[in-house]
């Protein structure tokens, strides 16, 4: 496994601190690891909604693509028993 080192600030390792305290992670290793897997995962997803805007940007779904959802909830709408 590699160690990475790094420095913070007093007021982030208090507040660190507060987590392990609170049982919100076991120790400081732990929110940094947390933290990091939530940034790559963020920035990850990130890159999949860019690629999935640009994909309908490039090629945009035309009317009759999406005409079906439209009926399809005007059906659902109409079967409803209010």
């Amino acid at each position: 496994m590699t160690q990475l080192v790094t420095r913070v600030g007093d007021d982030l390792a208090a507040q660190v601190d507060q987590l392990v305290a609170d049982g919100v992670v076991e120790s400081r290793s732990e929110a940094v690891r947390l933290g990091l897997e939530m940034l790559v995962d963020r920035h990850r997803r990130a890159g999949i909604a860019a690629a999935i805007v640009a994909g309908y940007a490039a090629q945009p779904q035309t009317e009759e693509e999406m005409g079906w959802a439209d009926e399809a909830t005007r059906r659902m709408i109409a079967e409803e028993p209010w």
